[in-house]
């Protein structure tokens, strides 16, 4: 098992990894739309949101020698399940290869922000 850590994505807010590599894959941590840099919320709006953490997904999991085309699994959550399509607009155009997927409405996410993705992918 070997720890994941990317200056290019925000740092955990509690105890816990960026992502973890095991077995030929690698598990991330949910990402949030948190500024790498500031650690300040990034936009206002669930399209705004979701291309930052997307953005941050995307560093971790090349952190891990891994990437974007190489996910078999994502959970998604949602702050209002009425962002859906507009949610999908934007991750359809960071995740091209349609791996299995969740996507869940969530009472409340950590800071109170639009929406979380995490990843399960292939290192290869």
């Amino acid at each position: 098992m070997i720890k994941v850590s990317t200056e290019n994505a925000p740092k955990a807010i509690g105890p816990y990894s960026q992502a973890i590599k095991s077995g030929g894959l690698v598990f991330t941590s949910g990402q949030i739309p948190l500024d790498p840099k500031s650690g300040e919320i990034v936009g206002s709006n669930i399209e705004e949101q979701a291309n930052q953490v997307l953005k941050n997904l995307k560093a971790v999991l090349e952190a891990s020698g891994s990437g974007m085309e190489n996910i078999v699994k994502t959970t998604c959550y949602l702050a209002d399940m009425s962002d859906f399509s507009k949610f999908n607009e934007v991750y359809s155009s960071y995740i091209v290869n349609a791996p299995a997927r969740s996507c869940v409405a969530v009472k409340t996410l950590p800071k109170n922000v639009l929406c979380e993705v995490e990843a399960i992918a292939e290192v290869k």
